[in-house]
């Protein structure tokens, strides 16, 4: 999964679910309306800064802006399939574990 892609492409949907045009988006994370558009069309990364202040004012983490576009099952799972593909095999026990106990939890 590309991961870059993603986040470009969940920044461009923050910006549309809020109905901010790039301008208005761009003036309030404080980056011109071309490198908007260049985040947007995958051409550049964010910087950390730019994702922090994308967090701080939509008031999410930086998890949930790499997440935003998962509005259905399939795309929460493609998502964390994606996540988990860069754990250790004793990260990857650790999260088992947890989903065991979430699961069992909601019966």
């Amino acid at each position: 999964m590309n991961y870059q892609k993603l986040l470009n492409s969940n920044i461009k949907e923050l910006r549309i679910r809020h109905g901010l045009t790039q301008e208005e988006f761009a003036e309030k994370i404080g980056i011109s309306i071309q490198g908007l558009s260049n985040l947007e069309r995958n051409r550049y990364q964010p910087t950390s800064d730019t994702i922090d202040k994308i967090c701080k004012n939509f008031k999410i983490s930086p998890v949930e802006l790499l997440l935003t576009n998962s509005k259905t099952n399939e795309n929460l799972i493609k998502n964390i399939n994606a996540l988990l593909q860069s754990c250790s095999a004793q990260k990857l026990r650790q999260i088992y574990e947890i989903i065991l106990v979430l699961l069992n939890s909601s019966k």
